[in-house]
């Protein structure tokens, strides 16, 4: 199927998404300073520009700017450049800070994906949503999962993020993959440091069994829960310890269920798998599992009162895996 771009001839992709997304007919969109300046980080142009009330009315107009195709506001724009200072200044003169861009990515979840720590930490103090969009099926913190930005992930864990999922995903219909938890992400990547924090922080190390996932859907080679993703991408033994750790249900690992031509095809981490079974024999101590009951009870958004129970330093230290 043709797209009504594609149909008038001499007609390109700019002027139709121009047509489709900006937010003034065409004639008025052609004035892209204060969106270029953005860009390039010039922060002197754009004080100047939003001295005058005509700019500081089109701050947060979606226009397509002379550097790119995608129609976005000027804070859009320098986050996804990365010009701290501008975005700043832009969020001081009062630019929206959650509204979205065509395919629904926020300012921060931009931020986000270009790797710009600066511009994540001032848009999360302005109060941006650490979760992003409904209207984008990514989450901040599923990406820097995903890349291996632990400096990020424990920003946008700070301001609350969810650890467990994309809740946008989760709100009208089951999943049947795994692949959208970031916990499970991080370890298809080896990520162990994102892993941990986002185990530290709440992350359901049983996500399958607790979460919206229909099981019954899930492909016979699919990973069943976290630990079974983990054994089956010959993640290091310290991914096992670490679910072992925060209590995952090791029962619902059903290696038995495969056929021998399927585990053939598995490159499973010897010393993870020996780790794995050796913890399944045997029983947890009472320590840990008073540990993960604790951690239960209070929930993963109230996991910072544990500093403030009336317990010894190293029994909170304890609480918080901190040791």
């Amino acid at each position: 199927m043709c797209h009504k771009w594609e149909r008038s001839t001499g007609r390109g992709l700019k002027e139709w998404l121009r047509e489709q997304f900006c937010d003034h007919p065409l004639e008025l969109c052609e004035d892209t300073r204060l969106h270029d300046a953005a860009y390039v980080g010039d922060l002197q142009t754009i004080r100047s520009l939003l001295q005058e009330e005509s700019f500081l009315r089109r701050i947060n107009e979606k226009s397509v700017w002379c550097c790119g195709w995608l129609p976005c506001t000027p804070l859009r724009i320098a986050a996804t450049a990365g010009h701290g200072d501008c975005v700043e200044f832009l969020i001081q003169k009062g630019a929206e800070i959650d509204l979205v861009d065509v395919k629904g990515q926020t300012a921060l979840y931009v931020a986000v994906v270009h790797g710009h720590l600066e511009c994540t930490q001032i848009l999360l103090e302005a109060g941006a949503d650490p979760n992003g969009s409904r209207h984008h099926r990514s989450t901040p913190i599923y990406h820097a999962a995903r890349v291996g930005r632990a400096d990020i992930l424990r920003e946008l864990i700070r301001y609350g993020a969810d650890v467990d999922v994309n809740h946008h995903l989760t709100s009208s219909r089951q999943l049947t993959s795994l692949v959208v938890c970031p916990l499970y992400i991080s370890a298809a990547y080896h990520n162990l440091s994102c892993f941990e924090l986002l185990l530290q922080a709440g992350a359901n190390p049983d996500f399958n069994c607790c979460g919206p996932v229909n099981n019954q859907a899930f492909s016979r080679s699919s990973a069943a829960c976290v630990m079974d993703a983990v054994l089956r991408h010959g993640c290091d033994v310290a991914f096992v310890s670490l679910l072992i750790d925060f209590g995952a249900n090791l029962n619902l690992v059903k290696w038995e269920t495969l056929g021998e031509e399927a585990t053939a095809r598995i490159k499973v981490n010897p010393e993870a798998m020996r780790v794995f079974k050796e913890a399944r024999r045997c029983p947890r101590s009472l320590m840990s599992l008073c540990r993960v009951a604790v951690r239960g009870a209070l929930g993963k958004h109230r996991l910072d009162l544990i500093r403030t129970l009336p317990v010894p330093d190293p029994i909170t230290k304890f609480l918080l895996h901190e040791q």
